[in-house]
């Protein structure tokens, strides 16, 4: 008997072993309950008439080397040895922060400092200061091309080949205006047109990613979307969509959208604004950020043609979880606005906000990204956006890694798979995606 319970024993607590190890796992996939501790950005918090339905099929693509399938949405390459796509319904976001000694006399970004707590009692049990590159970088996970300049040319042609790998057709670039960066960074503007050159040489397109800045507000986003529009137009990479209308129309994404009422967007946004951009030269399809469930109501009456999630962890807020997808899709469907939801590999931001950790969530060898991309499919929407390409710092990327030790870091790694595994899964999915899309459009 003694025997027979000593057994009973250890089975039992082997069970319960199990069971905690699969709920453990299981957190990486499902929503939490709650967050806290917002992104960059977040710690800001505090009618439109006539709006057009969108119709993706017709994305307006500039002649290059390939031909075109029986749906404008995509580009098919052909090669000696196989055919393969990429789809310009795939958007991606990228950042161009970074820099290194080589090519700026200085390391931009991976250096980026530990930003302390708000609270003092939590701050003070949590390491400060900043990374010390090329060992120690802002990132828990270290890039196959090391701690690069996005200024070197040989870095963005492997980064648009990457994106071209990965079949995602619109690159979403994180911009700021001419003389004017993040906190942590210096001006890129300059360098937005050999960014460009290099998309058209991959025939992928480029959207503007609208950063906030001190002292944005509606009349000032009226002189981006100009300044923009007049100078990059008329380039074969500058992204388009055109509307059920008719009209051709670039799109932008406006990162924390709600810092400005919608009263103020209204001006800019709607047909009777003091300073419409409606029916103008400098119309577009603008996308604002959702992240309270109160953001969709601002957003419609702030005269945006739609909205978008970014964010990469499952739970971290309202827009970013995957529940409330279906029911962020039924209201923009009700109200004739466009839902792009972001789905990302996974997000971990310790090196760069170390009191962050119940906002990670591991990537489980691709299975978070497998997850989130179904998630996405299943509300059925017409563009999904990537986060990221390279935000290195939230450790979203899907640019290749590598793996790296030193005497003070263990970085983490895509092992068992190969650097280029999350290139792979994206293109995966794009072209199981747009496969599905065939399908709802029949």
């Amino acid at each position: 008997m003694t025997r027979l319970r000593r057994k009973a024993l250890v089975a039992l607590f082997l069970f319960t072993l199990f069971i905690f190890g699969t709920m453990m796992g299981l957190r990486t996939l499902k929503p939490s309950d709650g967050f806290s501790d917002l992104a960059p950005g977040m710690d800001f918090m505090g009618e439109r008439s006539e709006r057009r339905r969108l119709d993706v099929k017709d994305v307006v693509v500039s002649p290059g080397q390939f031909h075109m399938s029986s749906s404008d949405t995509k580009v098919v390459f052909t090669r000696s040895d196989r055919e393969y796509s990429i789809f310009y319904d795939v958007h991606i976001f990228y950042y161009l922060w970074y820099g290194s000694p080589s090519m700026d006399n200085k390391y931009i970004h991976w250096d980026h400092v530990l930003v302390p707590h708000w609270d003092p009692k939590i701050a003070a049990s949590h390491a400060q200061g900043k990374h010390t590159p090329p060992e120690d970088i802002a990132s828990s996970f270290y890039p196959e091309l090391g701690p690069y300049s996005s200024r070197d040319p040989n870095v963005l042609e492997s980064h648009m080949a990457q994106i071209e790998a990965a079949a995602a057709g619109v690159l979403v670039l994180s911009w700021y205006p001419p003389g004017v960066a993040d906190d942590h960074g210096e001006p890129t503007e300059d360098l937005v047109p050999t960014v460009m050159d290099a998309a058209h040489r991959h025939s992928i397109k480029v959207a503007f990613h609208i950063q906030p800045y001190k002292g944005r507000t509606d009349q000032s986003m009226y002189d981006n979307i100009k300044y923009i529009i007049d100078k990059y137009g008329k380039h074969g990479a500058f992204y388009k969509l055109r509307s059920t209308t008719g009209r051709v129309l670039p799109l932008f994404y406006v990162y924390d959208s709600y810092l400005t009422p919608p009263e103020s967007w209204a001006e800019l946004l709607t047909a009777k604004g003091s300073h419409s951009i409606r029916g103008t030269p400098y119309d577009g399809i603008f996308v604002a950020l959702i992240v309270e469930e109160r953001h969709k109501y601002d957003i419609l009456a702030s005269g945006f043609d739609g909205m978008y999630t970014y964010f990469a962890s499952n739970g971290f807020s309202f827009g970013s979880s995957h529940q409330n997808w279906k029911a962020i899709k039924a209201f923009c469907d009700a109200n004739n606005l466009l839902f792009i939801p972001s789905v990302g590999p996974g997000y971990v931001d310790t090196a760069v906000r170390p009191w962050n950790n119940h906002n990670t969530r591991n990537r489980v060898n691709g299975r978070y990204y497998e997850t989130s991309l179904q998630a996405a499919l299943s509300v059925r929407p017409e563009i999904v956006t990537i986060t990221s390409f390279n935000q290195w710092h939230e450790g979203t990327q899907i640019e290749k890694a590598v793996p790296k030790k030193t005497v003070t870091r263990l970085y983490l790694d895509y092992q068992p798979n190969q650097p280029d595994h999350y290139l792979e899964l994206t293109r995966q999915w794009a072209e199981n995606f747009n496969k599905e899309k065939d399908k709802w459009l029949m």
